[in-house]
């Protein structure tokens, strides 16, 4: 499992040179500066075809018990979507209010489908099991529109509307970004159907089981807090992230990527 920062970068100790002779010294350093680039750069390099942001046709998985950092990861992969190209659709259950304090987003029903690039929020009560059941059909039939959910273990486990979505995302370009802290309780397609998978601590035994049978780890190993194991299935790898940027460094993100465009006048 190899270690990286979360703003794709890695941890990197530069070479030291010593010598007494000064023109060998501007050698040594001059060749240890090529060095450290050269390795900076292989490095760069190895992380940009590794760790990366999910694309507009991928689904990404993000478990962990209340308080790991799950929701923050998540937003913050939010953060990096092509909000400027498509309509994103996030499913707040508990009123996150990291994601309310999204400056641009706009809020909208059930019953609508939004079919404009930007973030859309909508709150849905757990009793609303049809009319979530309308909502994930109208999306799965429009396609061209990303999913967030948080807490997904509050949609219907055997929901068909949901379950296309899952299955059919990829050629109906449907990117899905599902959180969970109890994954025992999730539609399996949620895991079986996704291309990376964000693993943060998980309390009860049963739901590191659950995820255990999607990625070779040992998650009874627990991570530092806010940490954790970042699974790319098509690469068969496993990045150990530290926490996710700061909020305000998120809220920034989105505030830049969001903001209205200035008219113009002819």
């Amino acid at each position: 499992m190899e270690s990286f920062c979360n703003d794709g970068g890695k941890h990197l100790r530069a070479p030291r040179a010593c010598n007494s002779n000064p023109q060998q010294n501007r050698k040594t350093e001059t060749a240890a500066s090529t060095s450290k680039f050269c390795n900076a750069r292989r490095l760069r390099n190895k992380v940009l075809t590794a760790f990366r942001f999910p694309t507009t046709q991928e689904r990404v998985s993000v478990v962990g018990k209340t308080g790991s950092g799950k929701t923050h990861f998540g937003v913050w992969l939010l953060s990096h979507a092509s909000l400027q190209e498509m309509p994103y659709v996030v499913v707040d259950f508990k009123h996150d209010d990291l994601i309310n304090d999204i400056e641009h987003k706009r809020e909208i029903k059930l019953k609508d489908t939004p079919d404009k690039a930007g973030l859309h929020i909508v709150h849905p009560h757990p009793w609303q099991k049809d009319e979530m059941e309308n909502f994930f059909m109208n999306i799965w039939a429009q396609g061209n529109i990303g999913v967030f959910v948080d807490e997904c273990y509050m949609i219907d486990k055997n929901s068909k509307a949901f379950q296309a979505c899952l299955t059919q995302g990829r050629s109906k370009h449907i990117p899905m970004i599902n959180l969970s802290q109890r994954p025992v309780q999730v539609s399996r397609f949620v895991f079986s159907e996704a291309e990376h998978h964000a693993v943060f601590h998980l309390n009860d035994r049963r739901d590191r089981n659950t995820i255990e049978e999607w990625l070779p780890a040992d998650l009874d190993t627990r991570l530092p807090d806010y940490h954790s194991r970042f699974y790319n299935v098509n690469l068969d790898k496993i990045f150990h992230l530290t926490p996710a940027p700061s909020r305000e460094s998120i809220l920034s993100r989105f505030a830049e990527k969001l903001k209205p465009k200035p008219r113009r006048f002819f």
